[in-house]
């Protein structure tokens, strides 16, 4: 039998794998190794599951938000964009401020200068492509987290124009989207872009 520990008694010491010596009469004993009970666990494991019924459904909120967020952010820099072009468009088209490039909103073939980029006009507002609201509003489909179609849509006077959808990755189409609707005409009157956002699908 191996002894832990050490037992003193009848005025002799002894120690596991030593000698006996004198001294007082007591026995010490080494506390066993200890762990977790079952019990002690459940109630981890309870507590774990607890806080993660409660965090799940507010991370799940958190990204929808941020979805609603970034929709919103689009659909303000197209908004802006939209109003640049136009008042450069203006500005080409009165002759106010020479243009810094040859070809401008008053050439055949209208452009806009915006930040040393040519942008596409139709009817003194971005087109709705690439080169156009695109290329104004400075979108990057991949580092934005979105995607982009056209086609096409109605616009305030109830005219088919054509159209620009962005889409925001992670929501459900098309109730997370951006629509660009370009400028169109009623008479000489510019009728503005078509600019929306839905975020129920966020």
């Amino acid at each position: 039998m191996v002894a832990y520990g050490t037992f003193e008694g009848g005025g002799m010491t002894y120690r596991a794998g030593s000698h006996w010596s004198t001294g007082k009469s007591r026995m010490t004993v080494r506390p066993a190794a200890g762990g977790f009970t079952l019990i002690e666990l459940i109630i981890v494991i309870t507590i774990i599951a607890i806080l993660a019924a409660v965090a799940l459904p507010r991370l799940i909120d958190a990204q929808r938000d941020a979805r609603v967020a970034k929709a919103n952010a689009v659909y303000g820099s197209i908004r802006s964009a939209a109003a640049l072009a136009r008042s450069r468009c203006e500005l080409d088209v009165a002759n106010v401020t020479a243009s810094i490039t040859t070809n401008n909103c008053a050439s055949a073939v209208p452009t806009v200068n915006m930040d040393g980029a040519a942008v596409a006009i139709f009817n003194r507002y971005p087109k709705a492509a690439v080169n156009g609201i695109d290329l104004a509003a400075q979108i990057n489909l991949n580092s934005d987290g979105m995607t982009a179609t056209s086609g096409t849509t109605i616009n305030s006077n109830g005219d088919t124009v054509n159209a620009r959808f962005y889409d925001i990755s992670g929501g459900t189409a098309p109730n997370c989207r951006i629509t660009y609707g370009e400028a169109g005409l009623t008479g000489a009157a510019v009728v503005a872009p078509a600019i929306s956002v839905v975020t129920t699908g966020c």
